[in-house]
C-alpha cells in the first residue's frame, strides 16, 4: 500500500515539474518572439550595447535639443504632385484624385463607411501649419542667415510659394488612419523599384507579409553596399511602424481622444511567431540604421565645431546653449565604442566602386521623390523629413575628405549643410533613437500582460 502511495506521489511530482517547465518555456518563447539580442550582421556591435547607449545616454539629450526653436520648425512643400503616377491617395490630402471624402449633407441622410473612414483619415492626417506672426518673421530671418548649397537627395525648393514652415511639435509622428492599397503602393514602389534585391524575389514585393521578405541566405548573396542600402530602408520602415504602434489612437469620442501604445498592432508587425520570423529581422535593421546615422553624427562633428557655425534664431543666449548641447550629442556619438565602418563601403576597384556609389545615390534620390506620392499630409511630412535626414547622413559618410579639409571660417564650397539638412538630420536620428527607446517600453508592456 505504501509503495503505491509513494508511486502515486512521484507521478504527481513529475507531472507538476513537466507542467512548470512547459509553462516556463512558453513564457520564454513568448518573450523571445518580440525581442532581438546579440550581434548585428555587417557590424561589430551587439544590440544590448546600442540599447544601453541610446536609452541611458543619448535619447534624453536629443529630445531636449529637438524641442528648441531651431529644430522644431521644418520647411516643407506638401503640395508637390507625385512624379510617378496619378495621385489616387486615400483621403489624406484635401484634394483626393479618386474617391474624395464627400462632406455629409442632410439631403443625403446617410454616410457610407468609406466616407466615414475618409473623414477620419483626413482629420488624423491633417497638418497643423499654424505659426504666430512672430515666428513667421523669425524663420524668414533664419533663412536669410543661411548659405546656399547643393543637396544630396531630392529636396523641396524652399523659395516655392507652396513651401511653408511646420511646427514638428504640433505635428507628431503617429497613427493617422492612412493604410490599405494606397499606402502599400508607396512601400511596394520603394522596395520593388528602388531597393537592391535578388532577382529571385517574387513580384509584387510586399515587405511586411510573412514569408515574402528576404531570408538570410538571399541577403548574403548581395554585396555589402546593396545589403546596407536595403537594411537602411527596412530600418526606416520599421521605425515608422514602431511610432504608429506607440502613438496609436486608442479612443476617439466626441469628448476625448486618447493616444498610446497598441500592443496588438506592435505584435502584428514584429512578433516572430505571427510574422514567421520576419519581425525580428526588421527590428535588427532598425539597429543597423541607428549605427549608420550615429556614425554620420560623429563624422560631421568638425563641421559644427567651427567657431563661425551658429544655430541661428536671433536669441544669442539660446543659440549658444543649443550649440553646446548639439556638440555634446556629437561628442557622445563619437565616443560610441563600436561604430559602423563606412570605409567598408565602396572599397573595391575604383571605377566599379564609383559606379556603385552613383547607383546607390540615384536609388535613394528616387525614394525621396516617392515621398511626394504619399497620400496623407502628416505621413508625407515625416516621410520627407526622414528621407532627407538619411540622405544627409549618407552625404556626410561619403564626404569624409571634404569635412577634414573644412576652413575654420567662411563658407566651404566642397561641403556644406543648409539649415534644412541640419534640422532633418537631427530629427531623423531623433526618430530612430525614439524607436529604440519605445522598444524598451513595448518589452515592459508585453512582459506585464503575460
Amino acid at each position: 500500500m505504501l509503495t503505491r502511495v509513494l508511486l502515486l506521489l512521484y507521478c504527481v511530482f513529475l507531472a507538476r515539474c513537466k507542467e512548470h517547465h512547459t509553462s516556463k518555456r512558453q513564457v520564454d518563447d513568448q518573450k523571445c518572439s518580440y525581442q532581438v539580442t546579440g550581434y548585428l550582421d555587417d557590424c561589430t556591435c551587439d544590440i544590448e550595447t546600442i540599447q544601453d547607449f541610446n536609452n541611458k545616454k543619448l535619447f534624453p539629450k536629443i529630445q531636449e535639443l529637438l524641442e528648441s526653436d531651431y529644430f522644431r520648425y521644418y520647411k516643407v512643400n506638401l503640395k508637390k504632385p507625385c512624379p510617378f503616377w496619378s495621385d489616387n491617395s486615400h483621403c489624406g490630402l484635401r484634394d483626393c484624385a479618386v474617391q474624395p471624402c464627400k462632406p455629409y449633407t442632410m439631403e443625403a441622410n446617410v454616410i457610407s463607411q468609406h466616407d466615414r473612414d475618409c473623414e477620419k483619415a483626413e482629420k488624423l492626417g491633417a497638418v497643423n501649419n499654424s505659426l504666430s506672426e512672430e515666428t513667421k518673421q523669425a524663420v524668414l530671418d533664419w533663412t536669410r542667415h543661411d548659405d546656399s548649397t547643393d543637396n544630396f537627395c531630392e529636396v523641396d525648393d524652399e523659395h516655392s510659394p507652396d513651401a511653408e514652415y511646420v511646427d514638428l511639435l504640433l505635428n507628431p509622428e503617429r497613427y493617422t488612419g492612412y493604410k490599405g492599397p494606397e499606402a502599400w503602393k508607396i512601400w511596394n514602389s520603394i522596395y520593388e523599384e528602388n531597393c537592391f534585391k535578388p532577382n529571385s524575389i517574387r513580384r509584387p514585393f510586399n515587405p511586411l507579409l510573412p514569408g515574402r521578405e528576404w531570408n538570410k541566405l538571399s541577403i548574403s548573396g548581395l554585396c555589402l553596399e546593396k545589403r546596407s542600402f536595403y537594411r537602411a530602408v527596412s530600418g526606416l520602415h520599421t521605425s515608422i511602424n514602431i511610432h504608429l504602434s506607440a502613438r496609436y489612437l486608442l479612443q476617439d469620442t466626441w469628448y476625448k481622444r486618447k493616444w498610446g501604445h497598441n500592443i496588438t498592432e506592435f505584435k502584428q508587425r514584429f512578433d516572430a511567431q505571427i510574422t514567421k520570423g520576419e519581425g525580428p529581422r526588421r527590428l535588427r535593421n532598425l539597429y543597423f540604421l541607428y549605427l549608420i546615422e550615429l556614425r554620420a553624427l560623429a563624422k560631421v562633428l568638425p563641421y559644427f565645431e567651427r567657431s563661425t557655425f551658429q544655430l541661428y534664431t536671433g536669441n544669442n543666449a539660446q543659440d549658444t546653449k543649443n550649440k553646446k548641447l548639439l556638440l555634446e550629442i556629437l561628442q557622445l556619438a563619437k565616443s560610441f565604442p563600436f561604430p559602423f565602418d563606412e570605409h567598408s563601403l565602396f572599397a573595391g576597384e575604383k571605377k566599379e566602386a564609383e559606379n556603385l556609389k552613383e547607383e546607390f545615390r540615384l536609388h535613394f534620390k528616387n525614394i525621396s521623390k516617392i515621398m511626394d506620392c504619399v497620400g496623407c499630409f502628416k505621413c508625407r511630412l515625416w516621410g520627407k523629413l526622414q528621407t532627407q535626414g538619411l540622405g544627409t547622413a549618407l552625404k556626410i559618410l561619403f564626404s569624409e575628405k571634404q569635412i577634414k579639409n573644412l576652413p575654420d571660417s567662411g563658407p566651404s564650397q566642397r561641403f556644406h549643410l543648409k539649415r534644412q539638412d541640419t534640422v532633418a538630420l537631427l530629427n531623423a536620428f531623433g526618430r530612430i533613437s525614439t524607436s529604440i527607446w519605445e522598444l524598451q517600453n513595448f518589452t515592459e508592456l508585453l512582459e506585464a500582460v503575460q
